[in-house]
């Protein structure tokens, strides 16, 4: 089974802190632009909820990048895009279900989360402990959805 990145957003604190270490491990700049993670805040639940690609089984953005620039391998189920073969046509941002993928104008790339070739930084310096690297309990559409935890919230917020 595969590796991921596994978010508990009841431990996030909104540091931003992944999204430092992120940018910097990958681009040498502290600038939460150019990092493969975000964390997106819900002010009416109080929650601070870090996103990054989830690594799909199923990649809509491989499907429609029209030069093969983005491949997943078959051992460890890493997306990957190939920022050689790369034209920024930005159709994979739009093909993402889950809006994990961005484009940074400075870089001229298009930014998505690798894992860090088996060592994501942003779990490494997460504070919380929000953030884990851990074998997947399974197929994307058969993982605990983090959208349990928003009904569950917003739900009780609406009451």
């Amino acid at each position: 089974m595969a590796k991921g990145i596994v978010i508990s957003p009841d431990k996030c604190t909104g540091c931003h802190t992944c999204e430092l270490a992120c940018s910097f491990t990958k681009n040498d700049l502290f600038n939460p632009k150019d990092s493969a993670i975000s964390v997106l805040s819900y002010d009416e639940a109080g929650l601070q909820v870090p996103m990054t690609c989830l690594q799909c089984d199923d990649p809509h953005c491989m499907t429609v990048c029209t030069v093969n620039a983005i491949t997943k391998d078959p051992k460890t189920g890493v997306v990957k895009v190939d920022k050689d073969k790369c034209i920024g046509c930005k159709m994979c941002i739009s093909a993402c279900p889950f809006g994990n993928m961005t484009y940074s104008s400075r870089l001229k790339q298009v930014i998505k989360c690798d894992l860090c070739s088996g060592t994501p930084q942003c779990v490494k310096e997460c504070p919380s402990a929000a953030l884990e690297f851990k074998e997947l309990d399974g197929p994307l559409h058969k993982r605990k959805n983090i959208a349990n935890l928003f009904n569950n919230v917003f739900g009780e917020v609406a009451k």
